[in-house]
């Protein structure tokens, strides 16, 4: 009976040290496993999350602004029937401003399907610019009759820049946020 109780204690001892052992290089194992799990789990979430900022901050601090001053100064535009320098000056320059000013200052962010749009606006907005000081340094306060333009100068307004920028702040805002516009 001793024999056999020795056998048994010596049984069990020894069953618990090799599963002790087994288990602890399972653990390890599964812990690498789970590192590597781990490691590509967040390096795919980081490209997602990094694709995601740059969108969100692509449609906050570039289209969002670029499309409301694009919108307002074709509001303002239409509005015009002769002679209103307030509509001009405040509304459609510092429109025409702003979107240059914002194109220039986030360049960062502009999508590259819409680069080549980017720099026509800008190259427009910049000779209207020069244009409107120009002419309006040189009128006299009667003499502003006509809206200041520059397509005569080869720079005509890139309308496929504006529909551009329209269809790729609604296509984000449908991608991230589900909203269509």
């Amino acid at each position: 009976m001793a024999e056999f109780f020795n056998i048994t204690l010596a049984s069990l001892i020894g069953s618990s040290v090799a599963g002790a052992v087994t288990g602890a290089v399972l653990l390890r194992r599964n812990r690498q496993v789970e590192e590597s799990i781990r490691a590509t789990f967040n390096e795919r979430f980081k490209v997602f999350e990094s694709t995601r900022g740059w969108q969100e901050k692509c449609l906050a601090e570039l289209l969002g602004p670029v499309v409301m001053q694009l919108n307002r100064t074709k509001l303002a535009f239409d509005r015009w029937n002769g002679r209103n320098l307030y509509l001009e000056a405040k509304i459609v320059r510092e429109g025409n401003l702003a979107i240059r000013d914002t194109l220039l200052a986030k360049g960062h962010l502009i999508p590259p399907d819409l680069a080549q749009h980017a720099i026509a606006l800008v190259a427009h907005y910049d000779r209207w610019l020069e244009e409107f000081d120009r002419v309006r340094s040189e009128a006299e306060p009667g003499d502003a009759d006509s809206f200041v333009f520059v397509a005569q100068y080869g720079v005509p307004f890139p309308r496929e820049a504006e529909a551009a920028f329209k269809a790729k702040f609604a296509e984000l805002q449908q991608a991230l946020y589900g909203l269509k516009g």
